[in-house]
C-alpha cells in the first residue's frame, strides 16, 4: 500500500518551497537538514511551525521540505503557507482554525522595483535650491 502524501507550494518574497506531508511522528526535513541546522534563530523555527501548533500535529506527521530563493525569513513564510495548505488538504475543519489566523492566504508583500530617476523605489535626488 503507498504512503499517503499531501503535497503543497507556498511563496513568500522571492522564496518558494514545496512541502510533502506523510504521516508519522513530527520529523522535519528542510533541504536534507533538521529546522535547527537550516534555520540560526530558534524564533523562525517557531513562526515557520505556526500551523502545526494551531491544528495540535506536531507529532502527527513528517515533513520533507524543498527551499529555494529568499534569505531565512521569507523561506520560512514560504515553508508556513505550504505547510497550512498541506495541512487543508490532510484535513478539512483545519480551515477555518488557520483562516482565522490568516496563514492560508498568500503575504503579497515583496519587494518595490526602483525607478529611474531615483535612489530607490521612491527616494529622490536631495534638492539644492541654489
Amino acid at each position: 500500500m503507498d504512503k499517503v502524501e499531501y503535497k503543497a507550494l507556498g511563496r513568500r518574497k522571492t522564496s518558494i518551497a514545496r512541502v510533502i506531508l506523510t504521516l508519522g511522528t513530527g520529523n522535519i526535513t528542510i533541504n536534507g537538514h533538521k529546522p535547527t541546522e537550516y534555520f540560526p534563530n530558534t524564533l523562525i523555527i517557531q513562526d515557520m511551525q505556526q500551523p502545526l501548533a494551531l491544528t495540535d500535529t506536531n507529532k502527527s506527521f513528517d515533513i520533507k521540505v524543498k527551499v529555494t530563493g529568499g534569505g531565512f525569513r521569507g523561506q520560512a513564510g514560504a515553508i508556513r503557507l505550504a505547510i497550512a495548505q498541506a495541512l487543508v488538504l490532510a484535513k478539512n475543519d483545519y480551515k477555518t482554525i488557520l483562516k482565522k489566523k490568516k496563514l492560508v492566504t498568500r503575504d503579497a508583500r515583496a519587494k518595490e522595483r526602483k525607478k529611474y530617476g531615483k535612489y530607490g523605489a521612491r527616494r529622490s535626488p536631495q534638492f539644492t535650491k541654489r
